[in-house]
Parts: C-alpha cells; structure tokens; sequence
C-alpha cells in the first residue's frame, strides 16, 4: 500500500538535498553579469558564461565578430553597440535558445560567399531570438541558415547605402529554416527585404519595406504565410516563386514600380484582402501558376491590373476590386477564362452596366479586352492606328456580332459596387510615413 506520509517526507528530503548541493556549487545557477566597453570584453565574457546566463550589455562600443556557442542571452542597455569593424559576421549563434535583443549592431564584412551578416543564426541555432535591435550598415542583417523555430521581431535593418543594390545582402535571409518567424520588422537599403529559399512553414508578419528591390521574394518555400506585410516605393512587393500551399493575406503594396505581387509557379495558395495601389507597372502578373484562389483583393490606379499568361490554370478570381486601371486585364490566349464563381464576379470600375433588377450584379457580362487589344498586344506598331477609322470599325463589329470577340476573359457576374477594400491600409500606409 502507498504510505502518502512517506512519499510527502522524501520529496522534502530531495528537495533539501538539491539546495546543498546546488549551493556547494553542485548545480550551477544561471548568473546576470555586466559587460563593460573595452578590447574584447565582450568576446571574453561569452566566453566565460555558463549555460543559461544573462549578459547586460553596458552602453558604449563593444568589439564583436564573436561566437554564441552556449545557450546565452545579450541584453543592451541603451546606446550599447557591438561593431564587427568588418570582419565576418558580428555576432554568428551557434547553439539553440539564444537571445539576443536591445543592441545595436554595425559593421560585418563584405564578404556575398561567406554570408557576412550582422547576426548569423547557423544550423545549431535552434528556437533562437532576435528582438528589438537595430542592425545598420552590415552586409545582410540577419540570416537565417538552417535554424529550425527561429524567430526575428521588431527589428530596425538598414543595409548599406554606399553600395550598389546587388552588392547588398538582404535584410533578412532565410534558408531551409523551418518554423521561422519574422513579424514586425521594418526593412530599408538592402537587395531584398526578406529572401526565403529552400523553407517551410514560416510566418511573415507585419513587416514594413522601404527603398529594396523586392519586399519579399519567396522561392520554394511552401506551407507558408505572408500577411499584414507594407511595401512601399521599392521594385517589387511581393514576388512568390515555386511555392506551394501559401496563404497571402492583408498586405499592401503602394507605388511599387514593376509589380505589385508576382506569382510565378506559385500554386494551391489564398491570395485574399491584399491591396495593391498606384502601381507604376502591374498590380499583379500571374505567370505559370494554377490552383489559387484570389479574393477580396483590391487592385487600383496601375498601368495594367492583371497581367495573365503561360498556361495559369484553374484559378479562382472572385470578390475582387479593379478600379481605375488604364488596362485591367492583360490576357493574350484563345481560351475563354470566367472571373466568376456560383453567380457573383469582381467589380470593374470601366464596366458602364445597368443592374435592373437591384440584385447587385451587373445584368450583362463584363469584357475587359477586346480584338483591338490582342492586336495591339502582338503588333505593337498597331497603336499608331488606335484612332484610325478602321479600329473603330472594328470595335463596332465587334458589339453588333459578338460571334466576332476572340477568346479571353469575361465575368459573367460583375459586381455593381466595389467590396470592401483591404482592412488596415490606412493604418498601414502612416505607419510609414
């Protein structure tokens, strides 16, 4: 029979036993220790830490270029500054649960091959953190290589300004990282923004973009999540390559000059809530990718709304916006594509419809391109003739005997008002004023 007295007595014992033995020096207890500025202070400190310890790094300039091979956390006091003065890395983990937040952090080397990075998170980083820093005028920020569950939050990244776009790093690189989070991160001055390659299961959240080539750029990377993210001025907001299973939700890009977002073998994913505004190019160009389902997105004030081609097959497009586009849809093929699903289309704000019977949905189908445009699109000399009496007679021909329309896209249950736009722009767009 269990005696409970029994049991009750040697857990008291074990209990005491344990705190002699840890205070004889037995188990060694996680210690706080200050690191003062000075030659290598803090590389002798990391050095000389325990498992578990917490370093407080004084204010002033600390030399880095160093090594995390213990599980540590760094904490800055402010105006505490770590300077790779660039060589390699300044600060590269390379054991699991380290933490590292409140520095600023300067100065890697140059080096594209070997990665140089403001920190460096290798395959032993597991479950690292990096929070709250700021890392300037390194070659990549941060990067991620092969450390599962890492996270970077609420950092400030400016790349370096006194080198051409690619001949940066990127703000923040992923690669084969499973599980990696980075969420509210403000981005500037690197070649991309956030790079992901070769990963899965990763969450991008929140994170702002200013003056990079492209915000996100996503290769082979599946199962993931990009949403909440704010493009602004840069070549490209959200390019989303060779991926599978993604959900793109709730991001904004605004004045991107080539492309809002770019799928390219991008499928099976949710692109819905996303806003692409005055764009310079396209809003969205849809290449070689089958199988998504776009919706509640808003699309507006782009040379071209939608760009579509190169076999994009069995796509979704509903509940969208596309308003005041010079071209909404860009589509050169025979096949006749319907941008409609169980009786309800997207809004078009070109389309001069009449909705008699107030249900909503506009009473006839909605056109956006015509034979002129595939002509214009194969010839382009043919614009010279755009007014000429013979387009339109063509277009004439075309509305008396629609026999004559060539193959395309049509939405044959256009909205009559536009959706609700994208929740959070406004927020968004101060946020990066």
């Amino acid at each position: 029979m269990i005696n409970p007295v029994a049991i009750a007595r040697s857990l008291l014992l074990a209990a005491v036993l344990y705190g002699i033995v840890a205070a004889s020096g037995g188990v060694a207890a996680a210690a706080e220790r200050l690191v003062r500025p000075g030659p290598d202070n803090l590389a002798a400190a990391v050095a000389a830490a325990e498992p578990g310890d917490r370093l407080v790094i004084a204010t002033g300039r600390h030399h880095g270029s160093f090594v995390i091979d213990r599980p540590l956390t760094l904490i800055g006091q402010p105006g505490a500054v770590i300077d790779g003065e660039g060589k390699g890395s300044v600060i590269r983990i390379a054991a699991p649960k380290v933490q590292i937040r409140g520095l600023t952090i300067t100065g890697s080397g140059l080096s594209l091959k070997d990665m140089n990075a403001g920190i460096f998170v290798d395959r032993g980083g597991k479950g690292a953190i990096v929070e709250g820093n700021s890392l300037q005028n390194n070659l990549f920020g941060i990067y991620l290589f092969g450390s599962d569950n890492a996270m970077a939050r609420d950092n400030d990244i400016v790349g370096r300004t006194d080198l051409r776009v690619n001949e940066r790093g990127n703000g923040i690189s992923v690669w084969n990282a499973p599980g990696a989070q980075v969420i509210d991160n403000r981005i500037s001055q690197g070649r991309d923004g956030i790079f992901v390659n070769t990963s899965k299961r990763n969450r991008f959240i929140g994170n702002q973009f200013r003056n990079v080539r492209i915000a996100v750029h996503y290769m082979y990377a599946n199962q993931s999540e990009v949403s909440g993210n704010v493009s602004i001025g840069n070549h490209v907001g959200f390019a989303l390559m060779y991926s599978r299973k993604l959900t793109v939700r709730g991001n904004i890009s605004r004045n991107d000059r080539d492309h809002g977002i770019l799928l390219n073998f991008t499928n099976s994913s949710t692109i819905s809530g996303n806003l692409v505004d005055q764009g310079r190019g396209k809003c969205v160009f849809i290449y070689n990718s089958s199988k998504n389902k776009f919706s509640a997105n808003r699309f507006q004030g782009c040379p071209i709304g939608v760009h579509f081609t190169a076999g994009s097959e069995r796509n979704r497009i509903l509940g969208n916006a596309f308003i005041g586009n010079r071209t909404q849809v860009k589509y050169v093929g025979s096949r006749v594509l319907d941008w409609s699903h169980e009786g309800r289309g997207n809004y078009w704000s070109d389309n001069p419809a009449f909705d008699l019977d107030g249900n909503g949905i506009a009473d006839a189908v909605y056109r956006p391109n015509d034979l002129v445009d595939h002509v214009v699109w194969r010839h382009q000399r043919a614009k010279l003739l755009l007014n000429s009496p013979a387009m339109q007679i063509l277009r004439f021909a075309q509305n008396q005997f629609p026999a004559l329309l060539p193959g395309g896209v049509i939405d044959s249950a256009p909205l009559m008002t536009p959706p609700d736009g994208p929740p959070g722009f406004q927020a968004g767009e101060r946020s990066m004023q």
